[in-house]
């Protein structure tokens, strides 16, 4: 390396361009072999920085966000389940929704591409560098106690439910939650209510939360009334299990159906 590239890559160090400082000799090299222009060639390497930046961002972003796998919409077979309505997830794929800060509610039995479906648009939401975060809600609930016994609830609340741009909670009902648990949830509804949306996914129908929720109908209803007030409700009432199609076409295992349950049919709320 000679002493001017050698200046050139302190440089790009000093001023952050990380990928220039450690590529600066390939692409003046490329450059040379295309008979390139200076200009051409201050915006192709511009151009080449920011690509890289927006790269390293994204990985970052897919790390804070917690997905057990990247799942996209390109890859969801729609015609498996029938009922979930591929046009109202096409329109919210625009993310307009995140930019109003309306909420997604998935409903529907286990197994039918619920939590697919809102990891495919926390990806999307990632594509767009946005902050995404998922977590389950018995994970969500552990770390809110976890935190009020260390006094650190208010650090939580500004940082791992605030800070996102989204925040995904999976899988509200499996266990029922105590009082506590549901005054925390509670909380967690209310501190983000027209401030950040969330995508919730829920084997119940909304008649049915009371159960999950300390038996509290009148915290049920308050949740409910924040949660619903801008939002979007998928419902999907019956279908085969999304996650062991790939075994059912294989023959590993036989046609497996998820059983009906009552759910509140899909609608926007304004």
């Amino acid at each position: 390396m000679n002493l001017q590239s050698e200046k050139i890559r302190n440089l790009c160090n000093i001023l952050s361009l990380t990928t220039l400082a450690e590529e600066y000799s390939i692409l003046t090299q490329a450059a040379a072999d295309g008979n390139m222009g200076y200009s051409d060639f201050l915006e192709g390497i511009l151009n080449h920085e920011l690509r890289s930046r927006h790269g390293r961002r994204e990985q970052m972003l897919l790390r804070m966000a917690g997905f057990p796998a990247i799942k996209t919409l390109d890859n969801f077979d729609y015609n498996f389940n029938r009922s979930i309505p591929r046009t109202k997830v096409l329109e919210l794929s625009s993310l307009a929704f995140l930019e109003r800060k309306e909420n997604v509610i998935l409903l529907g039995p286990s197994g039918v591409g619920k939590s697919h479906l809102a990891i495919a648009l926390g990806y999307l939401a990632i594509k767009a560098r946005l902050k995404t975060k998922l977590i389950g809600a018995a994970d969500l609930l552990l770390q809110l106690e976890v935190a009020v016994r260390q006094d650190r609830y208010s650090h939580y609340i500004k940082h791992q439910v605030l800070g996102p741009t989204l925040l995904i909670i999976d899988e509200i009902g499996y266990l029922p939650m105590s009082k506590q648990q549901a005054n925390l949830f509670f909380q967690v509804i209310a501190a983000r209510y027209e401030r950040g949306s969330i995508i919730l996914t829920s084997n119940h129908s909304f008649a049915t939360w009371p159960e999950t929720f300390a038996n509290d109908s009148a915290l049920t209803a308050a949740m409910l009334d924040r949660l619903l007030h801008h939002s979007h409700i998928l419902s999907v009432t019956e279908g085969k299990s999304y996650r062991l199609k790939d075994k059912v076409k294989a023959g590993v295992i036989s046609e497996f159906v998820v059983p009906q349950v009552e759910l509140k049919q899909g609608k926007e709320v304004n």
